[in-house]
């Protein structure tokens, strides 16, 4: 299996190649900004013959937005606008141009229709302050040295890594790994180089090839498994705001930046500044290290993994739970399900967004009216089950994936819903739960059938 993966690996560049890989980066800014305020010249004076009555056919003339005529105008005028072009490598320049040409293809796609999801916005021109400092390198010599711990790029040389690039050189050496790009990047006051490859991978089959899992998450917890397994969450940002509090405020009492009056920020305030950015970047290496370690072992034990279609921009509008909601990361966990399945040759399953998980009990399929968020436990009136709120909505998760029983074989857990759900459910007997396989805890989730209208999404 052929796949595309990234190897991000942290640097350890001297003050010189710092100020080179900078210097990269604002090449990439510079070309990005004139082309957008070429572009935008453009719309704005047929904009402005329009309101005159000019005829379109006599209006100035378009400018291509693809990334070959851009690379084309940019050549015509560098000399001009950039005397210095010679100093960096061409890479920088494509760089900013190919960043405009994907934003203004979105844009335009968004606005006629063909782009799903929020509309996309024009693009901005880009700060030299505000801006993250970013290059990529497509063409030249991109490779790892023999000792694993310096690489090369065109124009920067040879840069020492922070940590080994084994895993990267072991897959290069053996013909399973070909570099096609690499990207540096700051990210938290520090420098990271990511090598975009192109990897064959093997063929995986996961330690319980028949077993099946659902995965309902939540706040006090971040995962709760159909088996009974209670995944605690980290909550690194809750632990981190004391700090994070301390050096907000170090960095308020400092002179900053005011775009109004024109002043530059002190060298206090940036100090300052880099040292809260450092702990925001811990944060999110400590959440990002823990979602792939979680998603990872449940990808390469469980065959199938079903979760649930949640409105994570929705559930962001609640002000009380809104940043325990982004400290958990309930987006990143579904992302990372869902190409690390394939990787290791199981399947993803999403349930419908409306499909009424916590409201269905897991023991004989009755659905109930209303379940306000302040019930822990679900509490069944008609088989008269008590069960944990979350590991009742993981067994119904699970059983969405279980194939369809025959009359009177088991409950019918797994079906759709409205936005309005039903006051009845469906009632069918009771079964008895099955064991773990050996080495693991708790119960086989529940068999039960299930409609297509509550699968949207098979990986």
């Amino acid at each position: 299996m052929r796949v595309t993966q990234a190897y991000r690996f942290a640097l350890d560049l001297t003050p010189s190649q710092q100020r080179a890989v900078l210097a990269h980066a604002g090449a990439a800014r510079v070309a990005h900004n004139w082309a957008l305020a070429r572009v935008k010249a453009v719309m704005d004076q047929r904009a402005a013959e329009r309101t005159y009555g000019v005829p379109d056919e006599f209006l100035t003339a378009t400018v291509s937005r693809t990334l070959p005529a851009l690379r084309r105008a940019w050549n015509a005028a560098k000399d001009d606008v950039a005397p210095w072009w010679a100093g960096c490598s061409k890479e920088a320049f494509n760089t900013g141009l190919d960043a405009l040409a994907r934003a203004l293809k979105n844009w335009a796609d968004s606005r006629s229709g063909k782009r799903a999801g929020r509309p996309v916005g024009f693009p901005r021109f880009k700060s030299r302050r505000r801006t993250t400092p970013s290059v990529r390198f497509t063409t030249g010599t991109i490779r790892v040295e023999p000792d694993r711990k310096h690489v090369v790029l065109p124009r920067l040389g040879r840069l020492k890594l922070h940590e080994s690039a084994r895993k990267l050189a072991r897959r290069i050496d053996n013909g399973t790994a070909r570099i096609m790009s690499a990207t540096v990047r700051r990210d938290g006051g520090r420098w990271h180089v990511a090598f975009t490859c192109e990897v064959e991978r093997g063929t995986r089959v996961p330690s319980w090839p028949a077993l099946t899992v659902g995965v309902d998450v939540g706040v006090k917890h971040l995962a709760v498994l159909s088996t009974g397994e209670l995944v605690p969450n980290p909550r690194h940002l809750s632990n981190a705001r004391h700090r994070l509090r301390i050096l907000g405020r170090a960095v308020s009492r400092k002179v900053g930046p005011d775009r109004r009056t024109g002043r530059r920020p002190s060298n206090r305030w940036q100090r300052a500044s880099a040292r809260l950015g450092r702990a925001h970047a811990r944060v999110a290496n400590l959440r990002r290290d823990g979602l792939h370690k979680l998603t990872t072992r449940l990808t390469r034990e469980y065959d199938t993994i079903v979760v649930e279609d949640l409105n994570v921009a929705g559930m962001l509008a609640n002000r009380r739970l809104a940043r325990h909601i982004a400290d958990a990361g309930f987006a990143e966990l579904r992302r990372q399900l869902g190409y690390k399945t394939g990787w290791n040759g199981g399947r993803l399953v999403v349930a419908d967004r409306w499909y009424p998980s916590s409201k269905t009990c897991s023991g004989c399929g009755t659905v109930k009216t209303k379940l306000a968020l302040s019930e822990r436990e679900y509490h069944c009136q008609t088989c008269g089950l008590i069960l944990d709120r979350d590991l009742n909505a993981a067994r119904n998760l699970a059983a969405l994936a279980a194939p369809t029983p025959t009359a009177g074989s088991g409950p019918v857990a797994g079906r759709g819903a409205d936005h309005k759900t039903p006051p009845t459910g469906l009632v069918a007997t009771k079964r008895q739960p099955g064991t773990a396989p050996a080495g693991k805890t708790g119960t086989v989730p529940p068999q039960g059938g299930t409609t297509n209208r509550a699968l949207t999404k098979v990986h």
